[in-house]
């Protein structure tokens, strides 16, 4: 349990850094709802502002991923739930609103601490037996958020490399992610 109040200290550290920093650009919108979907998985959450160029995002979806290989006679992919909380600091807007570039629904770049947890709940998959080990990542992230055209329809591109822990083991994880979303 010591390694979780850790994890929770430098997230906590790390929200308080990105809520003081100030920078001169357009405020966040208000709170967002979105659904998103990529290769990997489906997701519904919502960001909610915190400062004027800080938010909290809270999702909830299933993550997809592949499995098998040479070694392995079952090959196949799974589905499992997963819970993130990821604070998001926004650092380009007042760049993007000079530039006539619109900043909607938090159309700009960000930094994040992307934090997921997969409980061990079910899984969907087309082997049977399949299970996860309940895991937690801490994630830092660099992203682009931009809308397609003027529609509520948008894109995110993402990537970040951290932790993920999962009974006594650590190992280095990485995130890169591409969502086609709709907000509302």
């Amino acid at each position: 349990m010591p390694r979780f109040r850790k994890i929770a200290f430098v997230c906590a550290v790390a929200s308080a850094v990105f809520s003081t920093v100030n920078c001169h650009a357009q405020e966040v919108q208000k709170t967002l709802f979105q659904v998103q979907t990529g290769f990997l998985g489906t997701w519904v959450g919502a960001e909610f502002p915190v400062t004027k160029n800080f938010i909290l995002r809270a999702e909830t979806g299933l993550d997809a991923g592949f499995f098998g290989g040479i070694s392995n006679d079952d090959n196949g992919f799974v589905l499992a739930p997963v819970f993130t909380i990821e604070p998001r600091f926004y650092y380009n807007f007042g760049k993007r609103t000079e530039k006539g570039k619109q900043t909607r629904n938090n159309s700009g770049n960000f930094f994040g601490i992307k934090t997921s947890l997969h409980p061990d709940w079910f899984v969907i998959s087309n082997v049977a037996n399949v299970t996860i080990n309940q895991q937690l990542t801490v994630i830092p992230k660099w992203g682009i958020r931009r809308n397609i055209g003027k529609t509520n329809f948008n894109y995110e591109l993402g990537f970040g490399i951290g932790r993920r822990f999962y009974r006594s083991e650590s190992e280095t994880a990485a995130d890169l992610h591409l969502r086609i979303g709709y907000t509302f």
